[in-house]
């Protein structure tokens, strides 16, 4: 069952439309690539596949946008903020984000020694996690929206 909130763009629904109509003929069901269109839309919600299409053109590419507050984890530490900056790597594969936390972050464990944090930069994946971890295998940044802001 496909997910109506998970974020998809244009040409992944096309896709998806190719593959349902191939997995449909797969089972002796023939139906035309409008058809297919048409269900792909429904799955997310829409009437119909002009609809689908007006919302989908209007995702962005990537996963966070200038001004969006945020939340997550920096090195454990919870944190809320904005976004800063948004630069694509690979392709859309990849991103490079800048964050300014609401409050800094203490990003050392050790309780005789703080060492605060307000922006920081790092690569993170469409779905939010930095590519590094700590040695123990977290994430060493975890975000995801909370809100599309211009501010």
């Amino acid at each position: 069952m496909t997910d109506p909130t998970e974020t998809l763009t244009r040409d992944q629904a096309k896709r998806r439309a190719r593959d349902l109509r191939r997995a449909l003929a797969a089972t002796g069901e023939t139906i035309s690539q409008s058809e297919a269109l048409e269900r792909v839309a429904h799955s997310r919600g829409c009437r119909d596949w002009n609809t689908a299409s007006a919302r989908l053109s209007n995702q962005p590419d990537a996963p966070l946008q200038v001004g969006d507050a945020v939340s997550g984890h920096y090195l454990k530490q919870a944190f809320t903020g904005r976004v800063l900056a948004v630069r694509g790597l690979g392709g859309g594969s990849a991103f490079h984000v800048t964050l300014d936390f609401d409050a800094p972050v203490d990003v050392v464990e050790w309780e005789s020694f703080s060492a605060l944090r307000k922006r920081v930069g790092a690569q993170i994946s469409a779905d939010g996690r930095s590519f590094s971890k700590t040695s123990d295998g977290a994430h060493h940044l975890v975000v995801e929206r909370r809100s599309a802001d211009i501010v």
